[in-house]
């Protein structure tokens, strides 16, 4: 029996898992692997890079999970500082060109992985391209702004952007000691929280000496004669700057897909089965941030770039290959973060999402506290919940507060999965003690409220 050649495009969560899953399953006498990456490392957490920035993790080798050299020593062809620049899809072959020496080679495949990722947004704005200026994706992008950092006289650092990046980035900048701006140009900073959470955010960040900005979207940066980042500009100000960092978002890296005729969504990610298997392509799977995932509450199609279901999507790609079988059903939407003290969360629809999606909702916001009100050091969270109208199903919640409040959503994306209605919710048999939480979880005191805007609500 001939070998098989199974080629990946892309060296980090979603094509090593799937290229080690498939070595599991099958030899290097069953089948050849063969992975191309641009960049030096493989395998590491991307999620991780604010914190080294912001020296709570001390070096970027704490962040990588397996080395290139762990790699190959389970048989694995890996080929760092090479960029695949073509899919030949006819012919069954890519090009890829080594950014060492220039020279192009093409290779065979039989099966496909594309893992090419998102990059960041960077839009064409009059100095972006300044030094100064960074993004922050890559161990390199993050070893650039550490330099950056650690060598410039200044002290004032501007985020462009109040994502989960942008407020990340602002945290790890005030521990390095940086006077901290933050401008966006929405109504309040998450806006993958609603804005009445979203100014829970801000108002926490403003307490913590970050000053942010809304309403204010980055027109330019003025730059020095020595081509240096001095300033960052919007139509109505100008915010002095040593040192900027963009967290505007990233968008899937799907320029060879297209180029190839792969099928895309509407974000621009690849389109898959629930094999992972790109549609229309018998041999070509896709996985990770280049691709649109199934958001099971709405039951769209979105582009939703987490590392988690990075490493599932390879898991799945790489049984699949590997002669076995898996599928990925899809997701809720949940995602944690933080900013100093104040944890964030999220999972399912906001409220414009509901409305993008035709649904009639009720809302309900409660505060509570972490721990039992009489513990030492409790501190409070705010919960906000949404249901559909009539039937009372949960549809999504958000959580904004101190210590424990975060990992709380973890238990709405369950109930999102399994379809659970708030009033259901009410029953679940949690956890308690004083140290933990009240008798009441916050979670369950934002159901109970829910239930009874659903019955107010009537049909």
């Amino acid at each position: 029996m001939a070998t098989e050649r199974l080629v990946v495009v892309g060296g980090d969560a979603a094509g090593m898992s799937a290229a080690s899953q498939a070595r599991r399953l099958k030899g290097p006498e069953q089948m050849e692997i063969v992975v191309f990456e641009r960049s030096p490392f493989t395998s590491y957490s991307a999620c991780g890079i604010p914190y080294w920035v912001g020296g709570v993790v001390g070096s970027a080798e704490e962040l990588i999970a397996r080395t290139p050299q762990e790699h190959r020593e389970r048989g694995i062809d890996l080929r760092l500082r090479t960029e695949v620049t073509r899919l030949d899809v006819a012919r069954r072959r890519v090009q890829a060109q080594d950014l060492v020496s220039g020279t192009k080679t093409w290779t065979r495949y039989d099966r496909l992985v594309i893992a090419t990722g998102a990059r960041p947004v960077r839009p064409p704005l009059p100095g972006i391209d300044a030094r100064g200026i960074h993004g922050v994706q890559s161990l390199e992008d993050g070893r650039s702004l550490l330099d950056t950092l650690e060598t410039t006289a200044g002290r004032r650092a501007v985020v462009v952007g109040a994502g989960y990046i942008g407020v990340e980035m602002a945290e790890a900048l005030k521990l390095r000691g940086f006077e901290v701006t933050v401008l966006h140009q929405g109504e309040q900073p998450m806006a993958t929280l609603d804005p009445d959470m979203g100014g829970l955010v801000h108002s926490a960040m403003s307490r913590m000496g970050i000053a942010v900005i809304g309403g204010a979207a980055a027109t330019g940066f003025a730059t020095t004669q020595g081509g240096r980042v001095r300033s960052v500009t919007t139509r109505e100000s100008e915010y002095p700057a040593d040192v900027v960092v963009l967290g505007m978002g990233v968008e899937p890296r799907t320029g060879l897909a297209r180029a190839a005729g792969l099928p895309l969504g509407a974000a621009g990610g690849l389109l898959t089965d629930r094999s992972m298997r790109v549609r229309g392509h018998q041999d070509i799977w896709a996985g990770g941030d280049c691709v649109e995932v199934l958001e099971l509450v709405s039951g769209r199609e979105r582009h939703i770039p987490l590392g988690t279901h990075a490493n599932k999507h390879g898991q799945v790609i790489g049984a699949n290959v590997g002669g076995g079988y898996a599928t990925f059903p899809g997701v809720v939407g949940t995602a944690v973060s933080k900013v100093c003290d104040l944890e964030i969360a999220r999972t399912g629809l906001r409220e414009k999402d509901a409305r993008a999606s035709g649904l009639q909702f009720v809302t309900a916001t409660v505060e509570s506290t972490n721990t039992a009100g009489y513990y030492p050091g409790a501190a409070t969270m705010t919960v906000k919940m949404l249901a559909e109208r009539r039937t009372g199903r949960l549809l999504g919640v958000q959580i904004v507060g101190a210590e424990g409040a975060a990992k709380r959503v973890d238990i709405a994306a369950v109930a999102l999965t399994a379809g659970m209605t708030v009033e259901q919710m009410v029953a679940l048999d949690l956890g308690y003690a004083p140290p933990f939480s009240p008798v009441w979880d916050p979670v369950l005191v934002a159901a109970r409220k829910a239930v009874t805007a659903v019955r107010a609500a009537g049909v």
